[in-house]
């Protein structure tokens, strides 16, 4: 990934290029097989073992940051489900040895040298599933609030869809937000719903599966700046004439950690958020990459 566009930058493709060539070379079962972590100057990457019956089609990205006490289970949950996937921890430059815990809980994992938020590790995960030929590709969250058993509702939803987004606010299970939280929400969703020409209850729900349109689209142009990787993303992806959908989901309590949600931090999060949707309506589509390097 030698692009420089508004998502990234040419150090991160120098970045992401070293990790993946480390991680092919793993998924082929070449020099870093073990799950331990390589010895290198900017530990690029974390190989692991992963379950012998994949499904071929579909990875599920797990973007993670200082989780090892939510990681493992979260992996063990994916792999329980009837339909085995492969599963990839992005490791978002952790000191807590999320990485190898979640190698140890069964899950190839790529390692990021520093923390670059969850639109940068998601657009690592996004390129890892573009090179690999995965024709779809989902994001669960490390912390134990996504339901893997929903995975497969929420991949049915490509289906008829390019992206398809596992919805809180959708007469499933019993989420809540209150006041300047709750109202961002509702005027994020009302505006992307239009936009999108259906109905979407919920645009900053990161449990989202993409095709293989999407993934594309995706690695082009992922942002890694604050509600990025959910609202920006998606409204990029509609301007590049991709299609979305939603599938009802219950989201669960974080197993370990706290949330930060405090009055103070609702009013900045509404705020930022308008912002966040004003920029990126603003900014028009994603030129294509060969565009960008004209």
């Amino acid at each position: 990934m030698k692009e420089v566009d508004e998502g990234g930058t040419y150090a991160h493709g120098l970045l992401f290029d070293h990790s993946l060539q480390l991680a092919s070379e793993t998924r082929r079962g070449g020099p870093q097989t073990t799950g331990e972590p390589l010895q290198a100057e900017s530990r690029p990457l974390l190989g692991s073992s992963v379950p012998t019956a994949l499904h071929p089609e579909t990875l599920v990205i797990v973007p993670a940051w200082n989780e090892c006490a939510n990681i493992a289970a979260t992996v063990a949950e994916i792999r329980e489900q009837p339909e085995q996937f492969e599963v990839l921890v992005v490791d978002d430059g952790s000191t807590d040895g999320t990485g190898a815990v979640a190698a140890a809980a069964g899950a190839r994992v790529l390692t990021l040298p520093f923390n670059m938020g969850v639109g940068g590790a998601m657009r690592a995960g996004f390129t890892y599933a573009q090179r690999h030929g995965f024709q779809r590709a989902i994001q669960v969250d490390a912390d134990g609030q996504h339901n893997p058993r929903d995975i497969a509702a929420v991949l049915a939803g490509l289906d008829t869809a390019d992206i398809s987004i596992g919805a809180r606010f959708a007469d499933v299970g019993d989420y809540s937000a209150k006041g300047p939280r709750r109202w961002a929400m509702k005027l994020l969703a009302g505006v992307l719903s239009r936009v999108a020409k259906t109905t979407l209850t919920d645009v900053t729900s990161g449990f989202r599966a993409a095709n293989a349109v999407a993934i594309d689209q995706y690695v082009r142009y992922y942002p890694a700046e604050y509600l990025g990787d959910t609202v920006d993303s998606l409204v990029n992806a509609l301007h590049a004439g991709l299609t979305v959908t939603q599938v009802p989901v219950a989201m669960r309590p974080r197993a370990f950690g706290r949330p930060s949600q405090n009055p103070i931090g609702a009013t900045v999060y509404l705020t930022r958020s308008v912002f966040a949707l004003s920029l990126a309506l603003m900014r028009g589509p994603a030129r294509p990459v060969e565009a960008a390097a004209s």
